[in-house]
């Protein structure tokens, strides 16, 4: 399976992209308060942040990504978090923060921010995993570092 997920340098994309990141960093470091006040520091449309600003991420300066955050839905069932926290050990990730909300019609809603350092496959590889599990209804990559 080839993967979703691609380094590239900045010079072949458009520059909006990395005006989205930045937008996100103002955000981050509160140097702007909303989406609007960041979006116009920027110089791009709000509708531009928001359709982007969960798929383009900055590569750490090492090249190498050693944290990730995913959003996952799971089935409110028994056995639904273990499942999915035996793969990720299988797959030699850490799970540096977890939180899981009280289920709501038939589902529950978990935040993991994971250690990737030591992983065994690609990232797009984790999420794919993860999705495969019987009792997980959807998986995100929130963010890549």
């Amino acid at each position: 399976m080839a993967s979703e997920y691609f380094y590239v340098n900045k010079q072949i994309l458009p520059d909006y992209l990395d005006k989205v990141i930045l937008a996100r960093e103002l955000l981050e470091n509160h140097e702007a308060t909303t989406v609007t006040e960041a979006t116009e520091k920027v110089g791009i449309s709000r509708n531009t942040y928001y359709k982007y600003k969960d798929y383009v991420f900055r590569a750490s300066d090492s090249g190498i990504s050693r944290h990730a955050v995913l959003s996952i839905i799971l089935a409110d069932a028994p056995g639904a978090l273990s499942a999915v926290l035996s793969c990720l050990s299988q797959l030699k990730t850490s799970i540096l923060t977890i939180s899981q909300a009280i289920p709501i019609a038939g589902k529950a809603n978990l935040l993991l921010s994971l250690d990737i350092s030591q992983l065994a496959v690609e990232i797009d590889e984790l999420v794919t995993s993860l999705e495969e599990l019987p009792l997980v209804k959807h998986v995100h990559l929130d963010a890549l570092e």
